[in-house]
């Protein structure tokens, strides 16, 4: 009995660890957001209402309990204002990156990390580079939804998430750069082999909170080969999540596996296609016409593939056909997968394929609140609206790399990042 007894105290204690460790951090996905009381006004700065509207000199923006209550010229300043002043500084709704991850082991542990920490991670990321939103296409989904947690009830400063939980990938289609994940996180990677199971795959992760699904619908599984996702199995997921109001996301890599994004009803490319041979004009006008969205993450084939223009061009080609036909872009990096945060080259990769700083605003603020159906509170600094702002040191229309220059960031009119150097 005395040994039985000793025994049992390990086995609870194990069991405690493993509940703390894996089930916590999972609970409560999406709590309700505390607005912050009080009044903010960004005053004498140039504002961009929107991506197509001329810019307002001298102006302010104000807001109340989060909210944008006035935008313009000659706007009264309540007493007890909370007021932010920078000299020379532009104005925009706060920018979305629609393509990140949580996956450095950085993140791990975020329940339990210290808000220090975890602020400063956020900061370097997210934060500094005026993003407001964001979107995880993939990570152990305790990460973004302890991330979330701690964010929205104020313990974190940092953007709103949605987050897609654990990608999808196709039957045996693990992609060859993921094969040193541990044996035991691998036996938890989705490669359902039938519609029903992939099915079964986006119900149970969107119980555990995801807003979106991710497929890999053509998948690297060795550095010369592309592995397509049955279409009927990617056509189970996304139907499964439409029928939730998710948007579906794809990994599509080359012509096979975008067919198959397109023809099982995806939303959006999360890439631009990084092996598009036989993607003609043809092919990318009837990407346009059937009103999917493109993350072109153009920086990050360079950083992470290859810089030679052998490789680049032919998908900077695709992204300026893409463009050309008036295509719906998305801003996003794949950061967390890449690890240099800094945005200005993917904003100079864009230049180059041809898009101004209108397409560049649009692609950051209003084309993703519209994909994501939040128009409503989102996208342009409009009175009623989220007072989600980025303050740049200077003029994109007349220096691209203002956008990445971020003196302070503003969500739900709180300040979440300020500039010190």
């Amino acid at each position: 009995m005395r040994l039985f007894l000793k025994l049992q105290i390990p086995i609870i204690l194990l069991v405690l660890a493993a509940y703390f460790l894996l089930i916590w951090p999972l609970h409560t996905p999406h709590p309700k957001f505390v607005f912050p009381e009080g009044t903010l006004a960004v005053r004498d700065v140039r504002i961009y209402i929107s991506p197509d509207s001329a810019p307002i000199e001298h102006g302010t923006v104000l807001a109340r309990t989060g909210i944008i209550v006035a935008a313009g010229q000659n706007i009264d300043v309540p007493q007890n204002t909370n007021i932010v002043e920078c000299p020379n500084c532009t104005v925009t709704a706060g920018f979305w990156n629609s393509h990140i991850h949580f996956t450095e082991p950085k993140w791990e542990n975020s329940a339990f990390k210290s808000a220090d920490t975890l602020n400063a991670q956020l900061a370097d990321m997210l934060t500094s580079r005026g993003f407001t939103t964001v979107v995880d296409l993939g990570s152990d989904p305790r990460n973004p939804v302890s991330l979330r947690r701690r964010i929205e009830t104020g313990d974190l400063k940092g953007p709103a998430i949605y987050m897609c939980g654990l990608d999808i990938y196709p039957p045996h289609g693990l992609p060859y750069y993921l094969g040193d994940l541990p044996f035991y996180v691998r036996w938890t990677v989705p490669e359902p082999e039938t519609p029903e199971a992939a099915a079964k795959v986006v119900e149970r992760s969107i119980r555990l909170g995801a807003d979106v699904l991710k497929l890999f619908t053509g998948s690297i599984v060795s550095p010369h080969k592309v592995l397509p996702m049955p279409e009927d199995v990617a056509r189970a997921a996304v139907e499964v999540a439409h029928n939730h109001g998710q948007l579906a996301f794809a990994h599509p890599t080359n012509l096979a596996g975008t067919t198959v994004a397109l023809y099982s009803g995806v939303d959006v490319l999360a890439h631009a296609p990084s092996s598009p041979a036989g993607i003609d004009t043809a092919y990318v006008q009837s990407i346009v016409d059937r009103h999917r969205s493109m993350i072109p993450t153009l920086k990050m084939f360079a950083t992470t593939a290859s810089t030679d223009p052998a490789f680049l061009q032919p998908i900077y080609a695709v992204v300026r056909q893409f463009h050309a036909f008036g295509g719906d872009f998305m801003f996003g990096t794949d950061v967390g997968y890449m690890t240099d945060y800094s945005t200005v080259d993917e904003f100079k990769a864009l230049a180059e394929s041809g898009l101004n700083y209108r397409d560049m605003l649009r692609m950051l603020t209003v084309a993703p609140a519209a994909k994501f159906g939040v128009t409503a509170t989102k996208g342009t600094i409009t009175p009623g609206k989220l007072a989600d702002l980025v303050l740049l040191d200077g003029d994109p229309a007349s220096d691209i790399a203002a956008f990445s220059r971020v003196h302070y960031t503003i969500r739900s009119g709180q300040l979440i990042y300020e500039r010190t150097k």
